[in-house]
C-alpha cells in the first residue's frame, strides 16, 4: 500500500507533500489508530529525500496532534479525528474572569481548525518548568504567560524560538520574542492622569500593592502621577484591619482588597465617591453596579485575544501595546 505521494514538479515542498500524504492516509482510513508509520529511512530511501525532509515532515505532524513517536521504535498515528491546522500550547498564569475574555476571543479568532491545549502554573517556577519542558516538540505554536516570575527566561528559550509569543507581561529579556502585552507602568500613569481632574477633590492617595502577582510597574506610574502632581501618596502591601482617612483617593489592583476598602468605608460612614475615591484595575461587569459603580483602569482583554489570534495566522512577528482606557464611574 503506497501512503505517500511525492510530484518533483509541483511548487509544493517535499516535507509539505509526505504530510498531506499521511494525513489523506489516515482521512481515508487507510492509516489506522496507533498503527506504526513507514520508518524515516525507508520513505527517505523510497522516494529520494533527505531523511532531514522526511523528519521535518513527521516532526510537524506529532507537533499537529496528528502522530506521536515512540524513543527508539518510530512514529505512530494518534488521531483520526478532525485534522486541525495548528496546535496551540496555552500557558496561563491563572484562571480568572479577564483570562476567560482573552481565552475565549483567541478562541473564537482562530476558528475551528486550531487545537487549543490550555494551562496554568499558578505562579509557580516549578510548575512553569515542567509544564513548557513537556510541550516541547509537540505544538506548532507556544503562546507564554511569564509574568513576573523570575528566571524563566533560560526555560521559553528551549522551546522553536519561531514558535513563541509571549502574552500580557513581557520584559527585556524577551524583547525578542512576538508580544502582545499591557504597559503597566504607562498604563497606570495615563489612566491617573485622564482622572486627574476628579482626583484633586482628594488630600492624598494610597496604592494598595501586594506585589506577589502584580507588575511592579503599577507602582512605578502610580508614583510618577503622585510626584509631578505633588499629590502626597503612600504604597502599601495590604488593607485589613486598616482605619480610612477621609480624602483618600484608594488605587486597587486586587479585588479583595476592593471589597475590604468598601466595607470599611461603609463601617465608618464614609461615602464613596465624596469622602473616599477609589480606582480599580481590570473592568468586569460587576463593577459597573457595585457601589453604584467602580471606576477602573483596564486594558482590553478581548481584543488582546483577538490581536494574539491574528498575528499567529498571518505568521507576523511584532510586539503590540495593547490599549488601555480609564473608565470613570460614580467611585471618583
Amino acid at each position: 500500500m503506497k501512503l505517500i505521494k511525492i510530484d518533483a514538479q509541483s511548487r509544493t515542498t517535499k516535507y509539505r507533500q509526505i504530510m498531506q500524504s499521511i494525513e489523506k492516509a489516515i482521512a481515508d482510513k487507510r492509516l489506522q489508530l496507533n498503527e506504526k508509520l513507514p520508518s524515516v529511512n525507508k520513505v527517505s530511501i523510497g522516494y529520494s529525500v533527505s531523511r532531514d525532509t522526511v523528519l521535518q515532515a513527521y516532526e510537524e505532524l506529532k507537533k499537529k496532534g496528528v502522530i506521536y513517536a515512540v524513543t527508539g521504535k518510530g512514529y505512530y498515528v494518534k488521531s483520526q479525528e478532525m485534522l486541525f491546522d495548528k496546535r496551540i500550547f496555552l500557558l496561563f498564569d491563572e484562571l480568572n474572569a479577564f483570562k476567560e475574555d482573552i481565552y475565549n476571543a483567541f478562541k473564537l479568532a482562530m476558528g475551528n481548525k486550531t487545537e487549543i491545549d490550555i494551562y496554568f502554573h499558578h505562579f509557580n517556577v516549578k510548575q512553569f518548568t515542567k509544564l513548557v519542558n513537556d510541550s516541547n516538540g509537540n505544538y506548532s505554536t507556544y503562546v507564554i504567560m511569564p509574568t513576573n516570575l523570575i528566571g524563566v527566561e533560560a526555560v521559553i528559550k528551549c522551546l522553536p524560538k519561531n514558535d513563541v509569543y509571549i502574552l500580557d507581561q513581557t520584559n527585556d529579556t524577551l524583547r525578542n520574542y512576538p508580544s502582545i502585552c499591557q504597559q503597566f507602568s504607562k498604563d497606570m500613569y495615563n489612566g491617573l492622569k485622564k482622572a486627574n481632574r476628579l482626583l484633586k477633590k482628594y488630600t492624598r492617595m494610597m496604592l494598595i500593592f501586594p506585589g506577589e502577582k502584580e507588575p511592579i510597574g503599577m507602582v512605578e506610574g502610580f508614583i510618577q502621577f503622585c510626584e509631578e502632581e505633588g499629590m502626597p501618596y503612600a504604597v502599601v502591601s495590604d488593607f485589613q484591619n486598616h482605619i480610612i482617612e477621609a480624602g483618600t483617593a484608594f488605587v486597587v489592583p486586587n479585588d479583595f482588597h476592593l471589597v475590604n476598602i468598601i466595607e470599611q468605608a461603609k463601617q465608618q460612614q464614609l461615602t464613596i465617591g465624596k469622602s473616599v475615591g477609589i480606582v480599580s484595575y481590570n473592568d468586569i461587569p460587576l463593577k459597573k453596579v457595585v457601589e453604584n459603580g467602580i471606576t477602573t483602569i483596564s486594558t482590553d482583554f478581548k481584543k488582546m485575544g483577538a490581536t494574539l489570534a491574528n498575528m499567529i495566522k498571518e505568521g507576523q512577528k511584532l510586539q503590540i501595546e495593547n490599549p488601555s482606557n480609564l473608565i470613570v464611574r460614580n467611585s471618583l
